[in-house]
């Protein structure tokens, strides 16, 4: 992928809508901000070598005009001397010059408008790059937060699936039974404290019929008497 590609892909690309729909929002952040540090590094050493250029060819192309110009002087001297011969090729030499500085300024324009492109590129991927910045900490702890939740959303989902809720009633029903089973134990028996006292009832009301029997019996005895 060239340099132009990829800046290209990097300025245009829509950063956050990336960001919500990746799987790894973390990782590919990362990603990304490593791009853009490459990419602007490159980007950077290109726009360094334009302008370099661009420093060389207006050098060169302020020679040629002045050589064009020292010719041309050369020429008009020739032509007061009454050497026109001299002048010709004076004026040869002048068009050659004016020719190269024309080529130069024209390879110049184009090294201009690179090196123009190359410093609105630069302030693009600048920017991009801030903003992923800014983005990676809040992405990051929304990344994480979210994995909790994911987690912890999918443990509940397991609590109330089919396998563990047979399992939670058949415990359920497991203490019930044992609970039934303990009741059973005393089922049908009264506390030791109630049979000492309904003894104790039943041994008055024998007392008592047993009295009646006594009165009886004296009573008898004392009929018989008289």
């Amino acid at each position: 992928m060239g340099i132009f590609t990829r800046v290209r892909d990097i300025i245009s690309s829509n950063i956050n809508a990336m960001l919500e729909r990746a799987e790894d929002p973390e990782k590919l952040i990362k990603l990304m901000i490593h791009e853009m540090e490459d990419t602007l590094v490159e980007v950077k050493a290109s726009c360094a070598g334009a302008m370099a250029a661009q420093k060389k060819m207006q050098r060169e192309l302020a020679q040629c005009r002045g050589r064009a110009d020292e010719w041309a002087r050369k020429a008009q001297l020739a032509v007061d001397k009454d050497r026109e011969d001299l002048a010709r090729e004076a004026l040869t030499e002048k068009r050659r010059h004016a020719q190269r500085a024309q080529s130069v300024e024209d390879r110049l324009g184009q090294c201009e408008a690179l090196v123009e492109q190359y410093q609105s590129d630069i302030m693009q991927l600048e920017d991009k790059l801030a903003a992923a910045r800014e983005r990676q900490g809040v992405l990051v702890q929304r990344h994480i937060h979210a994995q909790r939740k994911k987690r912890a959303q999918t443990d509940i989902r397991k609590a109330a699936s089919s396998w563990a809720v047979p399992k939670f009633e058949n415990l359920e029903q497991r203490i019930e039974r044992m609970e039934a089973e303990a009741d059973l134990v005393n089922f049908g028996r009264k506390p030791l404290i109630d049979e000492e006292f309904a003894r104790l009832e039943d041994d008055d009301e024998i007392e008592e019929e047993l009295e009646k029997l006594r009165a009886a019996s004296k009573k008898t005895g004392e009929d018989q008497q008289q």
